[in-house]
């Protein structure tokens, strides 16, 4: 049995994802609160918490600051971020403060008892539409600014890592990305040890980062076009 604890400060919207995943998880636990204390109260409380689903813009932690409030005190926690906010950039900060999951309250009900599966069995969800858009361009530094240009560490990476690295970006897990691209889990679990090594990526989140720093889609397009 799974327990759920959901900090939103709308009520209705309580009402809709308490509903969704009672559909989907009939004998999961769970719980509900307003704020980012009512939701640190009820951690301290209840032990053995699955999974926290927190909103960004509680009344009393805007943004990212309830997500590092409760990274800092309750570390091991999983927290996956349900938030109206769709932004590439704030989903890769959100992953970086190490959110397991973004979840937009947009998403169909389907699609989002499916990225909480995911979630709750371990991987990391990112919302595959919003992993797509590209990020935005770099403002190119003034005349006579000094600035080191560094290379980029996509030319080390073979197509079908590339690939890989795609789908990576696009929130995919493993097993989606198998399918996706026809080969064996296994390999893509080569590839992706492969990429972490190559890129010199610290994770699997890191990596992703940086693909979305140097244009990954630019640079494949443009490998295609030679």
């Amino acid at each position: 049995m799974y327990s759920l604890l959901v900090a939103d400060d709308h009520p209705l919207f309580r009402d809709a994802l308490h509903a969704v995943i009672s559909s989907g998880f009939t004998d999961a636990q769970l719980l509900e609160t307003d704020s980012l204390a009512g939701a640190m109260a009820h951690i301290e409380a209840l032990e053995g918490l699955d999974l926290l689903l927190l909103d960004l813009s509680l009344p009393d932690a805007d943004g990212l600051e309830g997500l590092k409030t409760l990274r800092e005190t309750f570390p091991g926690l999983p927290v996956a971020i349900v938030s109206a906010h769709q932004e590439r950039q704030l989903v890769l900060d959100a992953i970086t403060l190490g959110a397991v999951g973004y979840i937009p309250k947009s998403t169909p009900r389907e699609q989002l008892l499916s990225a909480l599966q995911q979630i709750l069995q371990g991987q990391l969800y990112l919302p595959a539409d919003i992993m797509r858009r590209p990020p935005p361009r770099a403002i190119p530094a003034a005349a006579g600014e000094d600035s080191e240009d560094k290379p980029s560490r996509l030319p080390r990476l073979t197509d079908k890592q590339l690939d890989v690295l795609g789908c990576m970006s696009q929130g995919m897990s493993n097993k989606q990305i198998a399918r996706e691209l026809d080969i064996a889990e296994t390999t893509v679990k080569t590839h992706v040890s492969a990429i972490l090594r190559k890129l010199g990526a610290t994770s699997r989140v890191h990596a992703i980062v940086m693909a979305g720093e140097e244009d990954l889609n630019g640079y494949i397009a443009k490998r295609m076009a030679r």
